[in-house]
């Protein structure tokens, strides 16, 4: 073998061995138990599906925590969260912001909904500082179906809408829609408010399309073994500061 085509085949074997080795694109899911997976079977989370639509070349964490809110005297604020720092702490290459349910509720959005703009700029800026190369898609929140439940409700969720739209696009930031893909279709949902696992696979698409630019075409892999029943989200809608949703 010639010395030149050796060289060409050492280059090669090098290319090929470095994208194997090359550290995958870190993906940080941050949101309340919509995020976290409550409503679909182990594995069935957006994060986790996302996960198995983009591959082997991301790595994708959920930092989801239920109850929490965005508001910052909210009854659970996201930044008081270990999940916040450890969100920060990770650094991620991409992340994916979706809060807003909790904060409908009337014992937060009531005394506090004119703060939730001021609020959701000062989490942006949190996560870009972990990270100045960060591209941060902020989510429109999902839809919440017919009265909701655990106080958590639609019309709130309609005007977070434009105040979400408004900060991406001040700020020029990167939008995810996950309320037009859930609207209008209550079967996918475990209790109006938390999507089951087909919900969550929608969410999943939205985010896989706005990562990559594509349709997401499938198949993936599935988690091994049968799918389990997703844990029953709390029957009660009677408010307090823990309430998980």
């Amino acid at each position: 073998m010639s010395r030149p085509l050796l060289s060409l085949v050492a280059v090669c074997s090098f290319l090929i061995v470095s994208s194997a080795w090359a550290d995958p694109v870190h993906v940080a899911c941050v949101g309340d138990s919509i995020t976290y997976g409550t409503g679909a079977a182990k594995g069935w989370d957006y994060p986790s599906q996302l996960q198995r639509m983009l591959g082997p070349g991301y790595e994708v964490r959920n930092f989801g925590v239920g109850g929490a809110t965005l508001l910052r005297h909210g009854t659970k604020p996201y930044e008081k969260q270990s999940a916040f720092k450890a969100a920060l702490d990770y650094k991620a290459d991409i992340a994916i912001l979706l809060l807003g349910a909790n904060d409908t509720t009337p014992h937060n959005w009531a005394p506090h909904g004119a703060e939730f703009e001021g609020d959701y700029r000062w989490l942006v800026g949190q996560l870009q500082g972990s990270n100045p190369a960060l591209k941060l898609f902020v989510c429109r929140p999902d839809w919440v179906a017919g009265a909701g439940r655990y106080h958590i409700n639609e019309p709130v969720i309609e005007q977070q809408i434009p105040i979400i739209d408004r900060v991406a696009s001040s700020m020029n930031l990167s939008e995810i829609d996950m309320h037009a893909p859930l609207e209008g279709h209550p079967e996918d949902f475990f209790d109006t408010v938390h999507p089951n696992n087909a919900g969550a696979a929608l969410m999943a698409k939205a985010a896989y399309k706005a990562i990559t630019g594509n349709d997401f075409q499938g198949p993936y892999v599935t988690p091994p073994g049968p799918t389990p029943a997703p844990s029953p989200a709390p029957a009660s809608p009677a408010p307090s500061p823990a309430e998980a949703h």
